[in-house]
């Protein structure tokens, strides 16, 4: 059921739902959905919750991910996949769109739009993905004022502080990190880029009751975990950013591909949504419903109806 014929009124705020959940026993699974459609499809199959990626952001307007996104790109996508799902949603808010007077600005105007969560990383412009090699790092003084600016700006905004620094500066150091950051008014963690099993117990064991997220993104350099191994482990959430994406991505170049080769698609139909599930999924039979019922209630009176049947 989309926003436009939804009835239910949730008067907790996305961020306090969130909250909820990383109280709750279960680890909260985020999968990644670029855009509403995909969204209303993993709410579909029952997640709690949902990540927005910066890479899946640019891959979608055909950009790399190296901070080349604006505010107003983040906006656009959080809006609509918050209309169409109303759930929980981590955003990718890359190094925070500036310096902290605008980490504040991206803060609140998220929460504006309905996200639960930012997540803002410790690099400098042009940011990486953190599973690629020569990434800049800001000071760890420099982002632990960006986690402060954000912990100040929200009022429920669920602040998420990501390290890159452990592939460069070590398991040490990227734990100082964090409880920096921590210490700052971040809560949660996101350490990036962890390339063992190992590792991520390590720095699960460090960091103690700190609600710890890991990032199970496909060609990286992290292990394949199930979300259960990593709720054992300790960690609260977990993220597959581009799944979704890339599977969708590699469907469209194969059916460009029969198309371009023999001018029909034919051989594609069976594994095509049909038009009844796509009708179905976006709720067109409830839009067409509401609007009969808004033209029948805005017909204008006759004559005979305002002053009684003429005789």
């Amino acid at each position: 059921m989309n926003y436009l014929v939804s009835t239910k009124q949730d008067d907790i705020s996305a961020g306090e739902r969130l909250r909820m959940l990383l109280r709750g026993p279960d680890i909260v699974r985020m999968p990644g959905a670029h855009n509403g459609l995909a969204a209303l499809q993993a709410k579909a199959a029952g997640f709690k919750a949902l990540y927005l990626s910066g890479a899946a952001m640019s891959a979608s307007m055909g950009l790399p991910d190296l901070g080349i996104l604006t505010l107003d790109d983040v906006l656009f996508f959080t809006r609509q996949i918050m209309r169409a799902s109303g759930l929980p949603l981590l955003v990718d808010g890359d190094t925070g769109f500036g310096e902290v007077l605008n980490v504040m600005n991206t803060v609140q105007r998220l929460e504006e739009v309905g996200a639960a969560a930012i997540q803002i990383e410790d690099q400098v412009l042009p940011k990486k993905c953190g599973h690629l090699n020569d990434k800049k790092l800001a000071t760890s003084e420099d982002m632990a004022a960006k986690v402060a600016a954000a912990a100040r700006a929200p009022r429920s905004l669920v602040i998420v502080a990501r390290t890159d620094a452990i592939a460069d500066e070590g398991m040490e150091r990227g734990i100082d990190r964090a409880r920096l950051y921590v210490k700052a008014g971040a809560d949660a963690i996101f350490p990036e880029a962890l390339t063992t099993e190992a590792m991520f117990a390590e720095f699960a064991a460090a960091m103690g009751e700190v609600p710890l997220l890991a990032n199970m993104t496909e060609f990286g350099r992290s292990p394949p975990m199930t979300a259960n191994a990593l709720q054992s482990l300790g960690y609260r959430m977990v993220i597959w950013p581009l799944s979704s994406l890339r599977v969708a991505n590699r469907a469209q170049q194969e059916v460009y591909a029969q198309l371009a080769r023999h001018g029909a698609v034919t051989d594609a139909i069976g594994r095509m949504q049909t038009r009844a599930e796509l009708y179905d999924l976006i709720d067109l039979a409830g839009c067409e419903s509401l609007d009969a019922t808004i033209i029948a209630s805005s017909l204008p009176q006759t004559k005979s109806s305002l002053y009684g049947d003429s005789e």
